[in-house]
């Protein structure tokens, strides 16, 4: 319990920089000032929050595959608790994970088919 929370604390510590720039990357918040903001550029914001959170996501998803992988090896097969948290960790993530893309192809899936076919993929319709 004690390397859960210190590894989370440590990946909290390294991506609260990142967030706290967002304004500052040009990648995540859309260049726009004032009354020069359209919804193409709300539209860009989302699309961008999205894509980093998958990103994270998916990121943190390895972290946790490779400590639940780590808390299974290091058992050796003689503590069941460990196992036994090691395997819960592995069907969370994966469920996590599962459910994040999931959410996403459904969406995507979803805006693909309601655009006219000139404006696929959907994501060039602001651009």
């Amino acid at each position: 319990m004690r390397v859960a929370a210190l590894l989370a604390a440590f990946l909290v510590s390294c991506t609260v920089p990142l967030i706290a720039a967002a304004q500052l990357i040009p990648t995540i918040v859309p260049d726009c000032n004032g009354p020069n903001c359209s919804v193409c550029d709300l539209v860009k914001l989302a699309q961008n929050i999205i894509n980093a959170g998958i990103y994270i996501s998916i990121f943190m998803s390895a972290v946790f595959f490779a400590y639940a992988g780590w808390l299974y090896v290091s058992s050796g097969f003689d503590d069941v608790g460990s196992v036994t948290k090691a395997k819960s960790i592995f069907k969370n993530v994966a469920i996590g994970l599962i459910v994040i893309l999931g959410a996403w192809l459904i969406v995507d899936t979803l805006v693909s088919n309601l655009v006219e076919k000139d404006y696929l993929p959907w994501t060039s319709l602001c651009r």
